[in-house]
């Protein structure tokens, strides 16, 4: 059976279609062995941040560019670069960060239909569960830098947003690149503002950043104070070349 069928299996014993049978036992096992496997491959990623946008942005995308320029400052910084893996601007921040003398992480996905590896990723760790990986995107980064995106992106903007909100994780960044793309977004947070559903610190909790200096200089305090009282790891040192 190929990959695509194994997914769409998987999915249907996941919310018990009449007449697949599921393994819950079994199913318990893989997600145990992706957990293990996860934290064994990125054990020693920190000091590290994790980069979201579309799968589908071309390379003369202006957020493909902006998405590789802060990846290449935030590695000449100190910091690793973790991204879901494919094309578009995760490729983009993989290769940056290469640039930027980082180690470059890539947490790829099983998807009926499959995304590339891009050729910038040099640690890879596969999953066949959207939720231990993100998981694994949560447990290693101390920050989250969101570019345009799809549903994906957003899922993954808001999954930091709540955790942050509910206290599950500490008060790490959560910076949105791409100016007018948002737009939308903000009357929406405004909206919910105004009704009540989130509050003025929740509203807060997502800044608009447009240049790579602002963000670094938000990644730099957000390391020397709170990073710094959770005992993560230092910056590594800076590369010597270009």
């Amino acid at each position: 059976m190929d990959e695509a069928s194994n997914a769409s299996l998987e999915a249907l014993e996941s919310i018990g279609w009449a007449g697949i049978s599921g393994d819950d036992r079994a199913r318990i096992d893989r997600i145990a062995a992706e957990l293990d496997s996860g934290i064994r491959t990125l054990r020693d990623v920190e000091p590290a941040v994790a980069f979201f946008g579309s799968a589908r942005s071309a390379e003369s995308a202006p957020e493909y560019a902006m998405a590789r320029e802060v990846a290449r400052a935030v590695a000449r910084m100190g910091f690793n670069v973790i991204t879901g893996g494919g094309p578009g601007v995760m490729e983009a921040a993989n290769c940056g960060c290469r640039e930027g003398g980082g180690l470059s992480v890539g947490l790829t996905i099983h998807l009926p239909k499959e995304q590339r590896t891009n050729r910038f990723v040099e640690r890879e760790c596969s999953f066949r569960y959207f939720f231990v990986r993100k998981l694994m995107f949560v447990k290693h980064s101390c920050a989250f830098l969101i570019f345009p995106g799809g549903f994906g992106t957003l899922d993954e903007a808001f999954e930091a947003l709540t955790l942050v909100q509910t206290h599950k994780i500490p008060h790490f960044p959560v910076l949105l690149f791409g100016g007018d793309f948002w737009d939308g977004l903000h009357r929406q947070l405004d909206t919910m503002e105004t009704h009540g559903v989130i509050s003025t610190d929740d509203r807060a909790r997502i800044r608009l950043v447009s240049a790579p200096d602002e963000a670094l200089a938000i990644l730099r305090r957000c390391h020397e104070g709170l990073c710094a009282s959770l005992h993560k790891p230092p910056l590594r040192k800076a590369p010597t070349s270009s």
